[in-house]
């Protein structure tokens, strides 16, 4: 049995998990739809059942830095998230919640995750409150999105100057919040392993951390700030092995590489959702089952922060009941089961010991091979990355389609599909949303608008840092589409990459 068991709970390098004090996770649940007021009401209702913190999805046009009115938003607008053009918009998705009782504002924002500090920023001087008062999580990962999801803007030696822009300014000015959420969970769910999850996620952190130490930054300055968001699949044992193997490469990747002296720098604070590939459309209650599973792993794996997906998310924007349901599957785990009583329950099971070795030994091999090829951006450049998410994911999909992999309603046990109630989007949304645009054009100050624009313009040729600049633009009710076009003049726009 590995010497690792013998190490006690909230020790280096912390496999059994970050603190020798058992406790619940925060429980968060990712919603948006249509426009910021529908999803103001969907949060509130979620807040009064007893959800800690939220997870703002974001429709495609505004992850991409479109406005809702531009023609490559039609269609698109409030569709797979909420509509946000403006800080208008995030006074509405607001209201009525109390920043300073929110554990986290999570939210999808990556190549506008500059654009999405400065709406926060702005908003909490609106209100008269410290932004240090409240818990704000940007995911701010754009690296992954050149591989794993597709939302880049720019070119990535320009997306990831702006992700860093976010870590440099959160480190000086708003050290509470979270300024960058390693994903590796959208690595997942597009065809990843285990391994390759975390050795990717981690190759891209190092690249943020390079750039952001360049800078001046101390490692102990960002690090202990930061959140790796996984994913939780129904390989129950090898999951809650991840999360330990994780744990343990992050702290020793801390100590040894970065040299960092705060213990906090050293201990890998997890996010988790459970994995949405593994949801069907056939037979979906049957999800209710799956998404326990996950849960129960991420609980015992020693995460700190879990969403669970709702069961009818293979169909669509889920129901309020559904989500409701997927908020009672966490707090059914945290408060039935016995799980949260302990610190890593299943430690020392031989299983689970050697999964955990293994997967480290595997993680480091990983990263060791991307750095040899020059690190995540030369990864990205040279299509490595997406090469090797594209085989696994074939040798996935071959899996189920052969049988190989069992995938219950799917490719065994098939019945008759049996008709489930779908969200309905409304569909005046876009217009709804478009209007509403419009209006805040109309309104606001047009002088204070153009000079918040210039002074990001400014900062872009200057090479500065934006989020400054930004919360001036966003002050005026700069759109997200203004800032962007703005910020596209300097740093183009990303070209397409011919591997696929």
């Amino acid at each position: 049995m590995s010497s690792e068991v013998r190490e006690q709970q909230g020790e280096f390098p912390y496999t059994r998990g970050i603190s020798a004090d058992p406790g619940v996770w925060t429980m968060g649940q990712y919603a948006g739809f249509g426009t910021a007021r529908e999803t103001n009401e969907r949060f509130r209702s979620l807040l009064a059942q007893g959800l800690t913190g939220f997870s703002v999805a974001l429709d495609l046009p505004t992850q991409m830095g479109l406005d809702s009115d531009n023609t490559l938003a039609r269609g698109e607008v409030g569709k797979v998230g909420v509509a946000i053009d403006s800080l208008a918009d995030i006074e509405v998705l607001m209201d009525g919640i109390p920043l300073e009782k929110i554990s986290q504002v999570r939210t999808t924002a990556n190549s506008i995750g500059y654009i999405w500090a400065a709406m926060f920023e702005a908003l909490a001087k609106k209100r008269g409150v410290d932004p240090n008062e409240f818990g704000l999580f940007i995911q701010n990962d754009v690296l992954k999105e050149y591989f794993a999801r597709g939302t880049q803007i720019f070119p990535a030696t320009a997306g990831l100057k702006l992700s860093v822009d976010v870590i440099e300014h959160i480190a000086n000015n708003i050290p509470r919040w979270v300024s960058l959420a390693m994903s590796g969970y959208h690595i997942r769910e597009s065809g990843s392993s285990a391994v390759q999850e975390i050795a990717f996620t981690f190759s891209n952190s190092r690249a943020y951390l390079d750039e952001a130490v360049r800078r001046g930054l101390s490692v102990d300055a960002v690090a202990p700030t930061l959140f790796t968001f996984l994913s939780s699949n129904m390989d129950f044992m090898p999951e809650i092995a991840k999360f330990r193997a994780a744990r343990r490469v992050w702290a020793k990747l801390m100590r040894d590489t970065y040299n960092a002296q705060d213990p906090r720098s050293e201990q890998l604070r997890i996010f988790v959702f459970t994995a949405g590939s593994s949801l069907t459309a056939q037979q979906p209650l049957n999800n209710v089952i799956r998404t326990s599973i996950e849960a129960m792993a991420a609980a015992l794996g020693g995460v700190q922060t879990m969403h669970v997906c709702a069961f009818d998310e293979a169909l669509g924007v889920p129901t309020e009941k559904a989500a409701t349901l997927a908020l009672r599957t966490q707090q059914i785990v945290a408060f039935e089961t016995g799980v949260t009583s302990m610190v890593d329950p299943l430690g020392g099971s031989y299983v689970l010991e050697q999964l955990t070795d293994d997967l480290e030994s595997k993680i480091w091999a990983e990263m060791a091979n991307i750095a040899e090829r020059g690190g995540a951006l030369a990864c990205i450049e040279s299509g490595y990355f997406q090469t090797e998410l594209g085989d696994s994911a074939y040798q996935q999909a071959r899996a189920v389609d052969t049988g190989a992999k069992t995938v219950v309603g799917v490719n065994y046990f098939v019945t008759e599909p049996v008709a489930f109630e779908v969200f309905a989007l409304d569909p005046e949304c876009e217009r709804t949303q478009i209007a509403s645009l419009q209006q805040v054009r109309a309104t606001r100050d047009q002088d204070a608008v153009t000079a918040g624009l210039a002074a990001v313009r400014a900062a872009a040729v200057a090479d500065k840092n934006v989020v400054p600049a930004c919360v001036q633009a966003v002050t005026a009710y700069a759109t997200v589409g203004e800032i962007v076009a703005v910020l596209r003049e300097t740093y183009g726009a990303c070209q397409p990459s011919t591997r696929f």
